[in-house]
């Protein structure tokens, strides 16, 4: 495993037994990467770098690219937009970057997405807002479902097995939360439904008791949800149980997210959740988390699981287009089929996509419980 950064350890983020060294300038093939290291998301981030050092481990241990270990190399991303930009274009000025990978976060995905078409490199990514792939950037490569799958998936779960029909849907007025947002009203609308509530909110709020109202005095019999940061998602839930809303509640991905769990507690017992990665999905998403338990101690989340699958499909693209030309590695990717990976089977598009399907899952007095996984050919 090589991972380095100019100005931040990575290794603080890792578990002791996972060694960082600092490899010379030209026995290595870099990947450049943005990760909040800082900032409200930096717990996400541990996950990030611990996923992506196994999967440097099992590169390199497997031969690495073009002859030549892998090496990761990071910047803080601050958890903010202005710093994804920053941090990324300190990763181009570097110039000896073959490749990157962006944020789990839409939000900071669209902000460096200009910066993406001018550098001409690919770009693996967690950000899940459709439009990310449909704005005509050939560089972007995504390693999560997007959201017009989740909506798909949450307003049919809700509908056809929960049987509710009086939608509360709050959402972060972000890329990705006003994406997911209109996925869903979209999704509802062909099932007949109307939301009773559409309720947008800013990332990072201290109080979400006007949220919380709105939802009360609207009395949905379902609560959907797209947050992006796991501590808002914190606060929201306990605010909501608190002033009585006991309504079922199915949300996106952020509501399984270890983070959002520690902080939520009970709050979020009984909730599901459509998940990109949980460990009973597959044999390769229980072999990634019997390992990142054994190694880290600690469960694993999509927070690493997405930047794990990316690493590896990424290595495996250059080591088949057996260059480092950037339109080769594009080539090799689009011509990713049948990829079995820790978040599904991925089968790349031209557009960027890889993965068309989510998991429904279920909070049961703290632990995620797998009920069944939904893929679509389209």
């Amino acid at each position: 495993m090589i991972l380095s950064r100019r100005s931040v350890m990575v290794g603080t983020a890792l578990a002791a037994a996972t060694p960082l060294r600092f490899a010379r300038a030209d026995d290595t093939i870099k990947i450049g990467g943005i990760v909040p290291i800082t900032g409200p998301a930096a717990e996400a981030g541990k996950f990030m770098q611990n996923g992506a050092a196994m999967a440097l481990e099992k590169i390199n241990a497997a031969g690495g690219v073009l002859g030549k270990k892998l090496e990761w190399v990071i910047e803080d991303d601050a958890t903010t937009n202005p710093g994804a930009v920053l941090g990324f274009s300190r990763l181009v000025s570097r110039g000896d970057c073959i490749a990157y990978t962006g944020s789990i976060r839409s939000t900071q995905v669209q902000a460096i997405s200009p910066d993406v078409v001018k550098a001409g490199k690919p770009v693996m990514f967690g950000g899940t807002n459709p439009g990310l792939t449909q704005a005509g950037n050939p560089w972007l490569f995504r390693c999560r479902p997007n959201d017009n799958y989740s909506a798909r998936v949450i307003s049919d779960y809700g509908v056809n097995t929960l049987k509710k029909t009086k939608w509360a849907i709050i959402h972060s007025t972000d890329a990705f939360g006003t994406g997911g947002k209109d996925a869903l009203v979209e999704n509802l609308g062909k099932l007949g439904i109307t939301p009773v509530l559409v309720q947008g909110y800013t990332n990072q709020q201290t109080d979400f008791t006007p949220v919380v109202l709105a939802v009360k005095q609207a009395n949905p019999d379902v609560v959907s949800s797209y947050f992006t940061f796991e501590n808002d998602l914190g606060i929201f839930a306990r605010q909501l149980r608190q002033l009585g809303v006991t309504a079922p509640w199915v949300g996106s991905p952020s509501i399984i997210n270890t983070t959002a769990l520690n902080l939520a507690g009970r709050a979020l017992f009984g909730t599901y959740g459509i998940a990109d990665y949980t460990p009973d999905a597959s044999p390769e998403a229980t072999a990634y988390a019997t390992e990142y338990v054994k190694r880290y101690k600690a469960n694993p989340d999509n927070q690493s699981t997405w930047i794990y699958d990316g690493l590896l499909i990424l290595a495996n693209a250059i080591n088949t287009a057996k260059s480092s030309d950037p339109q080769e590695i594009r080539k090799a990717l689009i011509a990713v089929k049948g990829y079995k990976g820790t978040e599904g089977t991925y089968n790349f598009d031209e557009k960027g996509d890889g993965l068309r399907g989510y998991n429904v899952v279920r909070n049961e007095n703290g632990k995620i419980v797998f009920d069944k996984r939904i893929d679509f050919k389209d």
